[in-house]
């Protein structure tokens, strides 16, 4: 499994904590489990931004 190390704004960190939260629970894990989800959405989307 890779790792990868990144520096959001307070503001999306934030935002990214409490939707994790609604969604998935706030139990350990769940905040790899929701940026793993928009990234592969991302990816899959084919989109470059």
């Amino acid at each position: 499994m890779g790792r990868i190390n990144v520096e959001l704004s307070d503001e999306l960190e934030k935002k990214l904590r409490f939707k994790t939260i609604e969604k998935f629970g706030g139990k350990k894990g769940d905040l790899r489990k929701a940026i793993e989800e928009a990234v592969t959405k991302w990816v899959a989307s084919g989109q470059n931004a």
